[in-house]
């Protein structure tokens, strides 16, 4: 479930995870991935990668391979250690590693799976058949909330954006099965097969659930009627990324008049929620169409829609042949993967989702030492003096902004490796019978604990992302950076690498987490995590204009013919990722201070080294299926453009490496922000 927490969190990458690989290192440095009868200064991604990047084969389980994806693989094989410890030993009931073994031995046991047939989900189904009345349809939404399936809009507990210390309840756009709302309304002829395929998979499933051919067609149909009305009425990708709308804060009663044809009251008694206080409806237009729905939609129709959002969201837990059809559209079609992945990865994953502290927890005991966390906080420590003396030394804002500026600064929070207070699952019971029971106690389970935050002060030392987790992120409304124990492992960050790399790797990575709270979204936040306009119009407005820069610079980067990335949708990572480099290189000059310079390397100065550090993280390749689905949805750009894009702005990297106008890596109207 989406909630407002975390659709205030901007993450550093969202890809897949990987198979098994190694990647072979040098010093900290693998010079063997390098072209280096490419020109550093016409594309240095190429010359940084050039040589790995035709070497390497996306494996055919995947839909994306690269640094991340290595990295996951290499953790997801140390958590199946952990995992299948766990499995062989007897524990004591409620123990984490009795939960976790018995979470991985049942959704390892595909046998029983294919056993237990759709009798997992037959409840729901029988519930929903039992739908008469339009009171039955809303009761019948609230219990499939209770389950964890999202029909029709999103629901859950999360911060007032306006108030963050206040838990309050949110309510928000959703009930679509397409990655997002563009899916349905677009016309080009991708765009138009994607949806044919999609009524193709959902018709194959209605055939598995028992309808006949042609009644499955229409059932497919009615869905993706029903489904295109949600979709027309939601924000698109780019409007999302404005906080101001996904705010709409009003009374019961007031929900009450948006949408009269729902009964507000009814659902929160069904959740088990108090009615009583504020609560956030948003969009606001979603939920007049939704309101609409209520009465245009016929119950037969709404009901059909009810069976293909419990069936799907179901797919992975039942036999195989639902799960094939659900890996055909969503793996195959959508993302260009040839194969799906091994199931103890499938299984590990799941863990992770569903008891993730708990596991997470063994993993950091294995792969995250104390040394680790305090090296760190000294890098931390000194990206954050940098980006001080970085918006001190801005000369386009005014003092008034920058004393806002540094005062949110001063306030950041920080999160390595692993809470430092564990909730734990007590109450939860798994055990080794049903893999399917355990994903619905899980839920239910997460569930009520998120419903129990409502009307508390909100609990800010929540991590937000499991140990193992290859990410870092950074929350407006906590005004916090977050880095787990997954991503603080080589080559991110490695003890036996020099600082030019670390600080080029890792260094980068949190300087773009840091100054996530300075971008074009997270800069509306101000240093308690409120949504508050802290800087003066004059210099917003100057802001804005060097934003637009950025957003005209990544409109002009075509990934396949026709294809453009969109300026908008990335360009609070792409700022992340300008300002990040900047930072985290003025970080590490001056770690040199006062020292020696040191030596070359493989015949490369620091400087040099610091960019190929960068350079050498984001090395990946993509399916052409995934690069249509990352420039459709996802608000970062492709890795070419996450190297080239910020160094090309970088007189520092022309420096390093001897660039001259008009090479290709020197912007002749440089984008500068921080």
């Amino acid at each position: 479930m989406r909630t407002y927490f975390f659709r205030s969190m901007t993450t550093l990458a969202i890809l897949t995870s990987m198979t098994l690989s190694v990647l072979a290192q040098s010093s900290g440095f693998d010079t063997t991935r390098m072209d280096k009868n490419v020109d550093a200064c016409e594309d240095f991604f190429e010359y940084a990668n050039g040589s790995w990047l035709r070497s390497t084969q996306i494996p055919p389980a995947e839909a994306s391979w690269g640094t991340f994806n290595i990295l996951r693989d290499r953790n997801d094989g140390t958590l199946k250690e952990v995992l299948e410890s766990a499995v062989r030993t007897k524990s004591a009931k409620g123990s984490d590693t009795q939960m976790i073994g018995d979470m991985y031995a049942t959704c390892i046991d595909e046998a029983s799976i294919e056993k237990a047939g759709i009798k997992p989900i037959s409840k729901y189904l029988k519930a929903i058949d039992k739908v008469k009345t339009a009171a039955d349809l809303q009761r019948e939404i609230a219990e499939l909330h209770n389950f964890g399936f999202g029909v029709i809009f999103g629901f859950g507990a999360g911060p007032d954006l306006k108030a963050s210390n206040n838990v309050i309840v949110n309510a928000s756009q959703g009930g679509i099965t397409l990655p997002n709302r563009d899916y349905y309304t677009q016309t080009d002829a991708k765009s138009v097969e994607t949806r044919a395929k999609f009524v193709t998979y959902m018709t194959n499933m209605f055939k598995l659930l028992g309808d006949s051919e042609s009644t499955a067609a229409a059932n497919a149909a009615k869905v993706l009627d029903i489904q295109t009305r949600l979709a027309k009425a939601s924000l698109t990708p780019v409007e999302r990324r404005d906080p101001d709308s996904g705010y709409n804060k009003i009374t019961v009663a007031g929900a009450q008049t948006l949408t009269p044809n729902f009964d507000w009251n009814a659902y929160f008694a069904t959740r088990g929620v108090p009615a009583a206080g504020d609560f956030n409806v948003a969009p606001a237009k979603f939920f007049k169409e939704m309101n609409s729905m209520m009465t245009d939609v016929s119950i037969a129709d709404w009901k059909t829609y009810m069976r293909w959002m419990v069936v799907n969201s179901s797919a992975t837990s039942l036999p195989k042949a639902f799960s094939d059809e659900n890996f055909n559209f969503f793996g195959k079609h959508l993302s260009g993967q040839k194969e799906r992945q091994p199931r103890w990865k499938t299984c590990v994953q799941t863990v992770d989702r569903s008891l993730g502290e708990a596991l997470g927890m063994e993993y950091a005991k294995r792969a995250f030492t104390p040394a680790a966390k305090a090296r760190m906080n000294v890098l931390i420590d000194n990206l954050m003096a940098s980006m001080k003396g970085r918006i001190e030394g801005l000369d386009w804002m005014s003092p008034e902004t920058k004393v806002q500026a540094q005062a949110k600064l001063s306030t950041f929070k920080r999160k390595i490796g692993y809470p430092d207070v564990l909730r734990g699952y007590t109450g939860l019971e798994i055990k080794r019978d049903s893999y399917a029971g355990n994903l619905v106690r899980s839920n239910q389970f997460q569930i009520k604990r998120n419903m129990e935050d409502i009307g508390k002060p909100r609990d800010k030392s929540r991590m937000g992302m499991t140990p193992p987790t290859v990410n870092a992120s950074y929350s407006s409304v906590n005004n916090d950076i977050t880095f787990p124990a997954g991503i603080l492992q080589p080559p991110f960050f490695n003890f036996d690498a020099d600082d030019a790399i670390n600080y080029g790797a890792i260094g980068g990575v949190i300087g773009h987490e840091i100054t996530h709270g300075f971008d074009d979204s997270g800069s509306r936040f101000d240093a308690d995590g409120n949504l508050k306009m802290w800087w003066t119009n004059a210099d917003r407005a100057k802001f804005d204009e060097r934003a637009a820069c950025v957003v005209k610079q990544f409109d002009g980067y075509e990934v396949q013919p026709g294809l453009f990335i969109n300026g908008k949708l990335t360009l609070g990572e792409n700022i992340g990722d300008f300002a990040g480099l900047t930072v985290s290189y003025y970080a590490f000059q001056k770690s040199l201070d006062g020292k020696p310079r040191p030596a070359n390397i493989d015949g490369f100065t620091p400087e040099q080294r610091f960019f190929l550090g960068w350079a050498q993280v984001w090395a990946g390749k993509y399916t052409p299926e995934a690069e249509r689905q990352q420039v459709a949805g996802n608000p970062h750009a492709l890795p070419r453009w996450r190297v080239n894009g910020p160094m090309s702005n970088m007189p520092e990297f022309a420096k390093a490496f001897g660039c001259k106008a008009p090479q290709k890596m020197i912007r002749p109207n440089a984008c500068l922000i921080w």
